[in-house]
Order: C-alpha cells, then sequence, then structure tokens
C-alpha cells in the first residue's frame, strides 16, 4: 500500500487552515473552517483505508485480501452525512444571525469575561482533607463523604449533622396509620 504524499499535505493543510478559521469570530469563517475540517476528515479516512479492491461479491476460490474493505466506505458517508447535517445546521445559524441583528460577528459575552478572570477553585482539587485509616468505611463514620460540598468561602471539609426528626403533623400523623386505620407497628 502507498500513501500518495501529496494527499496527506492536502489533508494537513484543510485541518490547519479549518482550525485557523474556526477560531476567527465571524460565522461565515467558522463555517468555512468547519468544512475544511469535514474534508480534512473525510480525507483521513479515505488515506488510512488502503487500496483499492474488488467489489464485496463472493465468488468461489478468490482470496479474500483480494476484497475491498467496506468499513473506511461506510465511515466516509457517514462523515459526509454527518458534515452536511452540521453545515445545514450553522448556515441556518448564519441566517438567523443576519436576519436578527444583520451582522456575521460572534459578540462577546460579559459573562463570560468575568467568568475567565476570577481565579480557578475547584472543590474536588482544593478542599481540605482528612487523612482517611481504612477504605472500609460507612458514609457516618467517613470523614471526607461531603468534601464536593465545599466552596471557595469556606474550604474546610464540613462534617454531616444528622438531621433533626420530623415533628409530628398532619402529614406524618397520616403516615402513622395503616390503611385499616390502626396505628403502625
Amino acid at each position: 500500500m502507498t500513501v500518495d504524499l501529496a494527499l496527506l499535505l492536502a489533508m494537513g493543510v484543510m485541518f490547519a487552515g479549518g482550525i485557523y478559521l474556526v477560531l476567527e469570530r465571524s460565522l461565515t469563517r467558522i463555517l468555512l473552517g468547519i468544512m475544511l475540517i469535514n474534508n480534512g476528515a473525510i480525507m483521513l479516512l479515505f488515506l488510512a483505508s488502503g487500496g483499492v479492491g474488488l467489489a464485496p461479491l463472493f465468488v468461489r476460490g478468490r482470496d479474500p485480501h483480494e476484497y475491498a474493505d467496506t468499513l473506511p466506505q461506510a465511515l466516509i458517508l457517514t462523515a459526509i452525512v454527518i458534515g452536511f447535517a452540521v453545515v445545514a445546521f450553522l448556515t441556518a445559524m448564519i441566517y438567523r444571525s443576519w436576519l436578527l441583528i444583520r451582522e456575521d460577528e460572534v459578540e462577546v459575552d460579559a459573562e463570560d469575561v468575568k467568568i475567565a478572570r476570577m481565579p480557578a477553585w475547584d472543590a474536588e482539587d482544593d478542599a481540605e482533607l482528612v487523612e482517611e485509616s481504612s477504605e472500609f468505611l460507612d458514609d457516618a463514620a467517613d470523614p471526607n463523604a461531603h468534601y464536593e460540598h465545599a466552596t471557595e468561602s469556606r474550604p474546610h471539609v464540613r462534617h454531616a449533622s444528622p438531621t433533626p426528626p420530623a415533628r409530628p403533623g398532619p402529614a406524618s400523623a397520616v403516615r402513622a396509620h395503616r390503611a385499616d386505620g390502626g396505628p403502625r407497628p
């Protein structure tokens, strides 16, 4: 099996150009970038599929390695369909954006900028945990059972406090009796 160097180079240029265009703010350039990436992926599947072969129709006495592999063909067809669907969706989104605001640019969202400027704090990575002596603890004895409820303002481990018993009221009084009217054991 020989691989055509020109096709490999074309595939690399398609991926590079597509990634560059997807990072732009113009929706039309994003659409063109998605199309280039899709065509690059189709070319990658085509190059990885190997050489051509005979039609996959069974003939007695023929070596099975002479037949063409149908899996790459199915993957290429699937990539074409998915690419067409994504392009159709983005085209509709661009058209709708043009109708509403007469712009093709993706605006900077103020909330995204605020979130990007915030320092990163992850409850799982940054919370202070107590060293466990055994890996076979039930949840009541585990000092780290509720570490994911820690916040940046309260990074220490919060131990679960037992919930107070429910006050008897009309709802609990109804549940305290059996269906025949007698009290539950």
